[in-house]
């Protein structure tokens, strides 16, 4: 019989036999897309959910219900050299700051200047006076194993660039090594969303940009807006009245030197939704928790959530959950 799968939204058609198990098809998952059985997870609706290595060695036939209407299998996962290429571009990077520091730290000692514990905290700041094209993001870093992550780049290129951000940062000195784009599922609840988040003073910065179904972007100034909270923590950490009054300033300063007066789309094919700031101030969205200082920026690495971590994969399928117990409910409320 034939099954099909579903994975970054193309379908794949696996042809098994009647007595074929759970484990027969992700053996076969792996030969086809090279997506490991460990690198597994498969939503099956309506029943019977999430399913995970070691799988079932029930037969297909019994354990999916193959003649409902809303049967659908949901693959989550990620090819083992896209997840090996993550973590060698997040080496990579590592290995440049430290060649970095190495260098200002050289530079440091032969012109006699102070060292870096004799300045104030925060990597935002040079220690001399460079030209205006240090105070930028250096690297902009889509999530390549998300889709399109060209469109992603685009966005991140459009934010580095925009004339506000770019004046603001001129002014306050901020030079940030890494402008990234965040996961949705990785920052996502049943209770809210989180926006943005600053690493370690501006080590590095990362933004949702996408909608929660990936299938388009998030308003511009809604980003714009939090990429204003996320630079206002390169000087504060917590969420006192001087952030808050550094925030303020720094969203007036973007707002002035704003030439173009944004808010235009990447394309007339990306989705927008212009409610998105009214969420933010209604709670339902939060724009971060705060700086987040310690710990290293790895990309598909793991995220703390609660008393243990988690892989990405493991808060991904967590999310689709939640999203598939929300429908749940909204039909049963549907049909009273």
């Amino acid at each position: 019989m034939d099954i099909t799968v579903h994975h970054q939204g193309a379908p794949h058609v696996f042809q098994v036999s009647v007595s074929a198990t759970l484990q027969d098809l992700s053996t076969q998952i792996y030969e086809t897309l090279n997506i490991p059985s460990e690198n597994q997870k498969l939503l099956i609706a309506p029943k019977p959910g999430m399913q995970k290595a070691p799988f079932s060695s029930t037969p297909l036939s019994s354990l999916l219900p193959l003649d409902s209407p809303k049967f659908k299998i949901t693959l989550l996962g990620s090819p083992a050299k896209a997840v090996a290429d993550l973590h060698s571009q997040s080496e990579s990077i590592r290995k440049r700051q430290e060649a970095r520091a190495s260098a200002l730290a050289a530079a440091r000692r032969l012109n006699n200047k102070p060292s870096a514990s004799s300045r104030p905290s925060g990597i935002h700041t040079l220690s001399s006076s460079p030209s205006n094209s240090s105070y930028t993001f250096h690297r902009l870093l889509p999530l390549p194993y998300l889709p399109r992550p060209e469109r992603s780049l685009q966005f991140l290129t459009r934010l580095r660039d925009d004339p506000g951000i770019r004046a603001a940062m001129i002014k306050h000195k901020f030079s940030v090594p890494l402008l990234t784009e965040m996961n949705p599922a990785e920052h996502t609840t049943s209770e809210s969303r989180t926006l943005g988040l600053n690493r370690n003073k501006g080590e590095v910065i990362e933004l949702r940009l996408r909608t929660d179904a990936y299938d388009g972007y998030r308003d511009y100034r809604t980003i714009r807006k939090t990429l204003c909270h996320e630079l206002a923590h390169c000087v504060f950490g917590p969420h006192d009245r001087d952030f808050w009054d550094l925030t303020a300033q720094i969203e007036r300063e973007v707002e002035q030197a704003d030439w173009k007066m944004g808010g235009r789309r990447l394309t007339e094919e990306d989705f927008y939704d212009p409610g998105d700031w009214e969420r933010v101030r209604g709670g339902e969205e939060v724009i971060d928790e705060q700086g987040w200082t310690g710990g290293e920026f790895v990309l598909g690495g793991l995220a703390n959530n609660g008393d243990r971590s988690l892989t990405r994969r493991e808060i991904i399928a967590k999310a689709a959950e939640e999203r598939m117990k929300k429908r749940d409910l909204n039909k049963t409320g549907e049909d009273a």
